[in-house]
């Protein structure tokens, strides 16, 4: 049986990726046949990696069968993961996020999570000396990964091992990490072909925070204010999504990559009193500058309080 190697709902680089990456490691490697699916369109930074390096888009499923052999890569969270996700033989986890719960498995399964950046780099430590084997598209998509996931290490996640892996790959393959980091974030930013809730929903994760459910959005990007020039819309697109959702809110964090702050859309009471209460900001408007604030795993997620 083909193995499925699977990351999140809302696919960023990482998640098409690292189920690039650990298809080709299960395949090539270990000789075990497996292949990388999607839950969901990648993003337009993701997309740009698999034209740039030549991957054919993985197959875009929307659940699993029973009896399925998965291995979930960059995300342990239920509610990213297929409905059927506990009806399928789940035989490896690779993370780098909180353990979330929820998970069930009809054996024990390998299972890695490790405070780390990036799912890829954690691939290449598995891998250990067998990355010496990988081919040049696979090390561009492990590059790709990291600087994405690191923001080209401007994000508070990084670590040193983050940069000495991404560092090392780009050496061997010759290439610039401030010039391609450019032409990630470049493809990131643009945005203009998506609608409201598509950009709402573009690189969201759930989280019940206080008895509220909330779908915490984050658009990183270097071009702040072409999505900010949208907040009226956005702000009136968050109450149908967050319905369609079964969410109670949306919270959208406009990440400016290169000031290194975000900016919080505040469309009512509930949302200031979270930016208040959350990060002793301030608010007398519909929008809110949190200086710092780059990480939705480290800096949003841990401190949001209703």
């Amino acid at each position: 049986m083909t193995i499925k190697v699977l990351g999140h709902k809302a696919p960023d680089t990482d998640s098409t990726g690292s189920p690039i990456i650990w298809a080709w490691y299960l395949t090539e490697v270990l000789g075990r046949p497996a292949e990388a699916k999607l839950l969901g369109e990648p993003n337009t930074e993701a997309a740009f990696v698999l034209k740039r390096w030549g991957f054919a888009k993985p197959e875009i499923i929307t659940d699993v069968a029973p009896g399925d052999d998965v291995v979930i890569v960059d995300t342990n969270n239920i509610a990213e993961l297929p409905p059927s996700i506990n009806e399928a033989n789940v035989i490896q986890i690779i993370d780098h996020h909180m353990l979330q719960g929820g998970l069930k498995t009809k054996t024990p399964i390998d299972i890695t999570i490790r405070p780390l950046a990036c799912t890829a780099t954690i691939m290449h430590d598995l891998m250990g000396d067998k990355a010496a084997r990988m081919p040049d598209d696979i090390r561009a998509a492990m590059l790709s990964c990291i600087l994405s996931d690191t923001l080209e290490f401007r994000s508070p996640t990084t670590t040193p091992h983050d940069r000495a892996v991404a560092e090392n790959l780009a050496g061997q393959l010759g290439i610039s990490i401030p010039d391609y980091a450019e032409e990630l974030f470049a493809a990131k930013s643009d945005v203009s072909a998506f609608s409201d809730a598509e950009l709402l929903r573009m690189d969201s994760k759930e989280y019940e925070v206080g008895g509220k459910d909330f779908r915490v959005s984050v658009l990183e990007t270097t071009s702040p204010g072409a999505i900010l020039a949208r907040k009226d819309a956005l702000m009136k697109a968050m109450g149908p999504v967050a319905a369609e959702d079964g969410a109670d809110q949306v919270l959208l964090f406009v990440v400016d990559i290169l000031n290194e702050e975000a900016t919080l859309l505040v469309p009512n009471d509930l949302v200031k009193s979270v930016a208040e209460k959350s990060f002793g900001a301030k608010v007398s408007g519909d929008t809110v500058v949190l200086p710092g604030i780059m990480s939705r795993k480290k800096q949003i997620i841990p401190n949001l309080k209703v």
